[in-house]
C-alpha cells in the first residue's frame, strides 16, 4: 500500500514538473529557447474522403497561441461532400472564433470539394494554370442489367420501401427515383452556392452563373472573382506573412512537428484518470506551450 502511494506521489511530482516546464517555456523564462510566433501550414492533397484528421490539425493550430494564421496548400480534385463541408467549417471557425487569417495556396488542381474548402479563406492564391472551379454536385450510377440479360443472370430484391434500392445497377431508374435524387442534388448544390457566395462576397445569381460544373484556369478564376491573387506557394507564404505581421518569410508550423497532441492524449489516458481523477480538465494547460 505504501509502495503504491509512493508511486503515485512520484508520478504526480513528475507530472507537475512537466506542467511547470511548459509554463516556463511558454513565458520565455525557462531554460529552453522560446519559440517565435509562426504561420500554421497544412497540405491537403488527393481525393477528399475523410475530414477528422485535417479538422483536428486545424483546430489544434487555432488553439496554439504561437500560431498567428494558417496557410493551406490544396492539390485536390475534390471528393465527398460532407468531409469537404467539415473542413470548410473548421477554416471558418479558425477565422471567426480565433480571429486568425487563412490563406489558400492552390496547386495543380483545387476543384469541386477542393474549391468548396478554399472559398472560405481570407485570401486565395492560385497559379495561372491551376485548374479550379467545378462548382457543382454529381451522382453517378452504372447499369449492368443489359450485360446480365445477355448472360442469363437475373437479380431479385426484397426491400422495406420502394426507394431502398435506389440506384441499383441491375435495373433502370424510375422517374420517381430520378426526381428524388435530383432533389438531393439541388439541396447540396444550393449549399455549395451559398458557401461560395458568402466566402467570396458575390451575389448568389452571379455564383450560379459560374456554378455549372465548368473548370477555370487560375487566371480565369481571378477574372471571375473566385480567387484573389496569382502566384505559387512562395507568393502565398509572403501574403500570409503580411496578413499576420510575420514578415515575407514566416516560419511554418506543420502539424507533424507538434508533440502536444500526444501529450494531451497521455494526460487524458485511462490510467491517469484512474489515479488522479481530480486532474481532469488540467490538459488545457498544455496549450500554453509553443509547439
Amino acid at each position: 500500500m505504501r509502495l503504491r502511494n509512493l508511486k503515485r506521489i512520484l508520478f504526480l511530482a513528475a507530472f507537475l514538473g512537466l506542467i511547470l516546464l511548459l509554463f516556463r517555456i511558454g513565458s520565455g523564462s525557462g531554460v529552453l529557447p522560446l519559440e517565435s510566433d509562426r504561420l500554421g501550414y497544412i497540405a491537403l492533397t488527393g481525393v477528399i474522403t475523410t475530414a477528422a484528421e485535417v479538422v483536428d490539425d486545424i483546430d489544434d493550430l487555432a488553439d496554439n497561441p504561437r500560431v498567428r494564421g494558417l496557410l493551406v496548400r490544396i492539390d485536390s480534385p475534390g471528393g465527398a461532400v460532407a468531409p469537404s463541408q467539415e473542413i470548410h467549417a473548421a477554416l471558418v471557425r479558425f477565422q471567426e472564433v480565433h480571429h486568425k487569417p487563412v490563406v489558400i495556396s492552390m496547386g495543380n488542381v483545387a476543384a469541386s470539394g477542393g474549391y468548396y474548402i478554399a472559398c472560405s479563406a481570407t485570401r486565395i492564391v492560385a497559379d495561372p494554370g491551376t485548374l479550379t472551379g467545378s462548382i457543382g454536385v454529381i451522382m453517378h450510377f452504372t447499369r449492368v442489367d443489359p450485360l446480365l440479360d445477355r448472360l442469363g443472370v437475373s437479380s431479385q430484391v426484397v426491400k422495406s420501401g420502394k426507394y431502398k434500392d435506389i440506384g441499383s445497377p441491375t435495373r433502370a431508374m424510375t422517374d420517381d427515383e430520378r426526381a428524388l435524387l435530383a432533389g438531393v442534388i439541388d439541396s447540396v448544390y444550393g449549399q455549395f452556392v451559398d458557401a461560395v457566395a458568402e466566402g467570396r462576397d458575390l451575389p448568389e445569381q452571379r455564383v450560379r452563373e459560374l456554378a455549372d460544373g465548368r473548370i477555370f484556369s487560375g487566371a480565369q478564376a481571378r477574372e471571375a472573382g473566385l480567387v484573389d491573387d496569382l502566384g505559387g506557394l512562395h507568393a502565398a507564404i509572403r501574403i500570409a506573412g503580411e496578413l499576420t505581421d510575420l514578415g515575407p518569410t514566416p516560419a511554418l508550423l506543420r502539424p507533424q512537428e507538434r508533440g502536444m497532441r500526444r501529450l494531451r492524449r497521455a494526460v487524458d489516458s485511462t490510467a491517469l484518470a484512474r489515479w488522479f481523477p481530480h486532474l481532469s480538465g488540467v490538459t488545457g494547460l498544455c496549450y500554453l506551450a509553443p509547439f
